[in-house]
């Protein structure tokens, strides 16, 4: 027998469990920071502003925290993209850490075999980035690769909100092995993804789900959060502990920003519970319009880039068309699957 809970009573428990985590953090942050910590917030007052509204984007929406920092960062502070890369990674370990908590606690449903499917691939397809293929591309490549990818699923969002009129699925109507290793497949590519910019394997996941399986973007959306916190944890703790690019100056930047996330994640991760499907979708295209026109404007459209965003645009644009035409997971308004 399942035993429902006053929504009311979820919230208030969500919060007291987010209260206690943040004083802890906070508490954490103070001690091995020290004045340094507060004087760290002073200097770097743009990264904490950056990332109170980064924190609520990454709990939010399938954007990690990283796809506002890294644009920011690189376009408008003027930080090496490596540093922005890495700081991406660490402070999405507290942010998104503390909004996949809010999620458990406030029982937001998530597909937990994507989860774990794609999380195992991402775990070697930040190892895989990090070592091989950081050290053979250029930032301003990877950037407008990145950039052009998300793009793509904001036209193919809004080419199935438009046209398409049949429910969603709460969860995966079926998990074989072709299943899971489609799952594995977009696991991977997100997680060189992420090794690359800092955020990555939530958005290509959440496309997979959303546009080929026909998942609720409000179960996508949560799902990308619990999934991109096990890829950023395992991210940051490659840099800090193997790779040494933990440096002060990133350093100096997490500490600014730590205690604005703990608050900032949790909060979007409550916001996303109570917006309509739409809305979520209409947000995440909003919010990859301002990544794509930032980009085009501040990146020099050298003959190199220029070829690469046209390429990525070809070889995304054709797979997101195939996956939204793919007949395979359409539910069918009757079915006991369906939203």
């Amino acid at each position: 027998m399942v035993v429902s809970i006053d929504p009311k009573i979820q919230y208030r428990r969500a919060l007291k469990v987010n209260l206690c985590l943040a004083a802890f953090v906070w508490f954490c942050w103070y001690t091995i920071g020290g004045a340094q910590a507060l004087q760290s917030m002073v200097d770097n007052w743009p990264v904490t502003l950056t990332m109170i509204f980064g924190s609520m984007v990454a709990g939010a929406t399938s954007e990690g925290g990283g796809a506002v920092a890294f644009p920011v960062f690189t376009k408008v502070l003027k930080i090496p993209p490596q540093d922005a890369r890495v700081f991406s990674l660490a402070i999405q370990s507290i942010g998104m850490t503390a909004a996949s908590i809010a999620i458990i606690f406030l029982r937001v449903p998530v597909e937990w075999r994507a989860i774990l499917w794609a999380g195992l691939a991402g775990v070697f397809g930040i190892l895989f980035s990090s070592f091989f293929v950081l050290p053979l591309v250029s930032p301003p490549l990877v950037k407008i690769a990145f950039t052009i990818m998300v793009s793509s699923l904001a036209i193919a969002l809004i080419f199935m909100n438009r046209t398409e009129k049949s429910h969603r699925h709460k969860f995966f109507p079926v998990v074989g092995r072709r299943e899971i290793a489609i799952l594995m497949l977009t696991g991977f590519i997100g997680g060189i993804m992420s090794g690359l910019v800092g955020s990555g394997i939530d958005i290509i996941t959440f496309m997979t789900m959303v546009l080929l399986f026909r998942l609720d973007e409000k179960v996508a959306t949560p799902t990308t959060v619990i999934l991109m916190t096990t890829n950023t944890l395992v991210g940051f703790a490659l840099h800090a502990l193997v790779l040494d690019t933990f440096t002060p100056t990133v350093q100096g930047y997490w500490l600014a920003a730590v205690p604005v996330v703990v608050i900032g994640a949790p909060l979007g991760a409550y916001l996303c519970s109570v917006l309509s499907r739409r809305t979520i979708a209409n947000t995440l295209i909003g919010l990859i319009a301002i990544e794509f026109v930032s980009t085009i404007v501040v990146i020099p459209m050298s003959p190199l880039v220029a070829v690469t965003a046209a390429l990525t645009l070809a070889v995304c644009g054709l797979i997101n068309w195939g996956m939204c035409r793919s007949p395979l997971y359409c539910p069918v308004k009757s079915s006991s699957s369906a939203a």
